[in-house]
C-alpha cells in the first residue's frame, strides 16, 4: 500500500462513517429502529426478510448497537454512492478508475483507535454476535472486512470473511472456495509462519463493495478509488497491517500455521442453504480497537428472502462490474446488466446489448459464461426491454426466443459447489437464453410495440381535408379535428366510406379515395 499524503485538516474522518450513513437512510424511511430491550437470540428473526437496515440500541445484556442489513438493498448501496439505483453500476465503473488516494492518520487521531483493548481484554465473547441460522455451528461475525499483505507481492488483499466464535480468543475461517486470501495463507502455512490479518467491523457500504471487488491490484486502494476521495488510514496496534481509520472497529491478529485443522459451520450459505462442517484455519486475536461509541455491525446471508440479503447484493453489484467489462470486450455496444438477487447475486444474469453486426447476442453468452464462475443462466435482450422488469423478461422469453434455435448449452465449467444441482460433481453446465430479435430487426428497431395514442399531427377543419394531407392513422385524425373523445371521428370516415371517399391502406391508415 502507498500512502500519497500525510494528514491535514481537511480529512474528514466522519464522511465516511457508518453511523453517519445510517442517519442518511433514515431520513429516507430505509432504517428500522428497535429502541427497546432485545436479546441476542431473537436479533436472526428480525433481519430475516426485512427490506430495511435493523437498528438496534440494546442488543444482549451489554446493551450493545448492533445494525445489519445495511447493504441488503440496491437502493441504499445506490444511495451510499450518491447515485440512483439504475445509475449504481456506471458510478462504480467510474470510481474504479479513480487513482487511489490514501492519508495516514496518527493513532490519536483515528476514530477507530479511541479505545484499545489488549491482553484479557481483547475478548471476542464480548462482542454482540448472534446465531444466525438454526443450524450454524455457533454465532458468527458476518460483516467483518479482511485484510492482509501478501508478503509475496507487497499488495493487500481485502476480502469478507465470517468468523465463528470458538472461545475468547479464538474463531474458525471460512477458507476453502478459491480465493487470494486462501493463496496467500496456505503458501504462508507451507512456510510455517503465521498470517497477520484485521477484519474491519463496522464500514460504511462503500468499503463493503470495495471489498466484494476482485481485482489484481492492491484492494485496499479500491476502498480509496470508491471513496472518491482522500480515504484516512492507520497502523494496526498488534501488526503492521493499515486499516481504514474511520471504520466502528478493528479485529486484530493472525490466522495460526497450522492449515485446514479445525471444524468450521455449518454456515447457511449465501445460495439459500447450508454448507458442511468444514476443516478450516483458526484466526486469534489479538486486539481490538474501536470508536468509544462503536457500532457492531452484521450482515445478513442466506435464508429463504434472498433478494434482500447483504451478500446477494454486494454479490450482484461485483458480478455487474465484471461483466460490464467483458462485454465491452465482446460486443461492440453493452447497454445494461442486471444480476438477480433472488439467485444468490450472480447465478442469473441479464444483459441488454445494441446489436452492431450478427452474432453479437451470442459473443455475450459466451463472455458471460467466462468471466464470472458463478453465472449459470443468462438472459440476452434488446436495449427495448427493460432487464429489470421480471414481467417484460417473460414476455421477451415467450415471444422472440425458440428452444431449438435460441439456446445455448455447454457443459464442464467451473460452478458453485454449493448448488445442490450439481449433485456433487465438480463442474456444471451454463445456459444462455438469446432472446433478441434477428438482426435484421434489430438493426432496423423491430416490430411496432403498441403504446398510448399521443395524438400527433396538424389541425383541418374537417376529416376530408385531413385525409387530402395524406394517410393518417386513427390517432392523427384525431388530433386534426382536436378531438377527445373519437367516436364522432368514426360516424365521419364511415360517411365518407360510404360515398366512397375514404379507404384504408395495408398498414391500417386512413386514406382519401
Amino acid at each position: 500500500m502507498t500512502i500519497l499524503q500525510k494528514a491535514d485538516a481537511s480529512i474528514d474522518l466522519d464522511r465516511y462513517s457508518l453511523r453517519r450513513f445510517l442517519k442518511e437512510a433514515e431520513a429516507i424511511g430505509e432504517l428500522e429502529t428497535h429502541e427497546g430491550k432485545v436479546d441476542l437470540a431473537d436479533l436472526a428473526a428480525h433481519f430475516e426478510g426485512s427490506e430495511k437496515a435493523v437498528y438496534f440500541k440494546n442488543a444482549g445484556p451489554e446493551g450493545a448497537e448492533v445494525v445489519g442489513n445495511v447493504t441488503a438493498s440496491r437502493g441504499r448501496i445506490a444511495r451510499a454512492f450518491g447515485v440512483t439505483p439504475d445509475k449504481l453500476l456506471h458510478e462504480v465503473l467510474r470510481r474504479l478508475d479513480n487513482k487511489p488516494q490514501m492519508v495516514e492518520v496518527t493513532r490519536t487521531e483515528a476514530p477507530v483507535q479511541q479505545v484499545v483493548l489488549t491482553g484479557d481484554d481483547a475478548d471476542l465473547t464480548k462482542l454482540p454476535a448472534n446465531l444466525q441460522h438454526g443450524l450454524d455451528g455457533a454465532p458468527y461475525i458476518s460483516a467483518g472486512i479482511d485484510v492482509v499483505r501478501d508478503p509475496a507481492t507487497g499488495m493487500t488483499n481485502v476480502g469478507i470473511r465470517r468468523l465463528m466464535l470458538r472461545n475468547r480468543k479464538e474463531a474458525g475461517v471460512d477458507l476453502l472456495s478459491p480465493s487470494d486470501l486462501k493463496a496467500i495463507y496456505e503458501a504462508g502455512a507451507r512456510r510455517g509462519e503465521k498470517t497477520p490479518i484485521a477484519f474491519v467491523l463496522g464500514a460504511h457500504p462503500v468499503d463493503h463493495v470495495a471489498a466484494v471487488m476482485r481485482m489484481p491490484i492492491d484492494e485496499v486502494g479500491i476502498m480509496a478509488s470508491l471513496r472518491d476521495g482522500p480515504m484516512p488510514v492507520v497502523k494496526c496496534v498488534t501488526n503492521d497491517i493499515m486499516v481504514p481509520a474511520d471504520a466502528e472497529m478493528i479485529l486484530e491478529g493472525y490466522l495460526d500455521e497450522r492449515g485446514h485443522v479445525e471444524p468450521e459451520g455449518p454456515y447457511g450459505e449465501f445460495l439459500g442453504y447450508y454448507g458442511e462442517l468444514k476443516m478450516n484455519p483458526v484466526f486469534h486475536l489479538t486486539a481490538i480497537t474501536r470508536r468509544a461509541d462503536a457500532l457492531f455491525q452484521t450482515s445478513t446471508i442466506g435464508g429463504r428472502t434472498m433478494g434482500c440479503t447483504d451478500t446477494a447484493q454486494l454479490n450482484a453489484t461485483r458480478a455487474e462490474v465484471t461483466i460490464w467489462r467483458a462485454l465491452q470486450t465482446a460486443v461492440r455496444e453493452p447497454v445494461d446488466v442486471n444480476v438477480i438477487t433472488a439467485s444468490g447475486g450472480s447465478l442469473h444474469v441479464r444483459v441488454s446489448i445494441r446489436q452492431r453486426v450478427p452474432g453479437e447476442s451470442r459473443n455475450a453468452i459466451a463472455a458471460i459464461f467466462g468471466s464470472v464462475a458463478n453465472a449459470k443462466h443468462i438472459w440476452v435482450v434488446d436495449p427495448d426491454v427493460d432487464i429489470r422488469s421480471d414481467g417484460q423478461m417473460d414476455w421477451a422469453m415467450a415471444t422472440r426466443f425458440q428452444a431449438d434455435r435460441d439456446l445455448v448449452v455447454q457443459g464442464g465449467f467451473r460452478v458453485v459447489p454449493l448448488d445442490p444441482s450439481l449433485r456433487g460433481s465438480r463442474v456444471g453446465a451454463k445456459a444462455g437464453f438469446d432472446c433478441t430479435l434477428p438482426f435484421p430487426q434489430a438493426l432496423t428497431g423491430g416490430p411496432q410495440i403498441p403504446a398510448p395514442p399521443t395524438y400527433p399531427g396538424k389541425r383541418f377543419d374537417t376529416i376530408a381535408a385531413a385525409l387530402a394531407d395524406g394517410p393518417k392513422f386513427f390517432q392523427e385524425l384525431m388530433a386534426a379535428l382536436g378531438s377527445r373523445d373519437g367516436r364522432e371521428i368514426v360516424l365521419m370516415l364511415d360517411d365518407l366510406r360510404v360515398a366512397g371517399k375514404a379507404g384504408r391502406d395495408k398498414e391500417g391508415r386512413w386514406i382519401a379515395l
